[in-house]
């Protein structure tokens, strides 16, 4: 049987999606756009739609404990 990926359904957490191995789209690409904004961000999307995910994403990303910036 094929290992599957699950779906983080609720999870806002980037850490537990990549420690359990959920399926998760990579928008990190995105954080280099947000640095060059002004100094305040505001984002204006619907429930459930990963504004929590994307700061917890933001969150490891600026962590320096954390090694995500040098995986590919």
């Amino acid at each position: 049987m094929p290992d599957f990926k699950l779906l983080p359904m609720g999870i806002a957490d980037f850490r537990r999606i990549r420690r359990e191995n959920y399926y998760y789209v990579d928008k990190t690409a995105w954080i280099p756009k947000f640095e060059q904004v002004s100094s305040f961000l505001f984002f204006c999307r619907p429930r459930r739609f990963g504004k929590t995910l994307m700061l917890s994403v933001m969150e490891s990303y600026y962590d320096c404990s954390s090694n995500i910036r040098g995986r590919s």
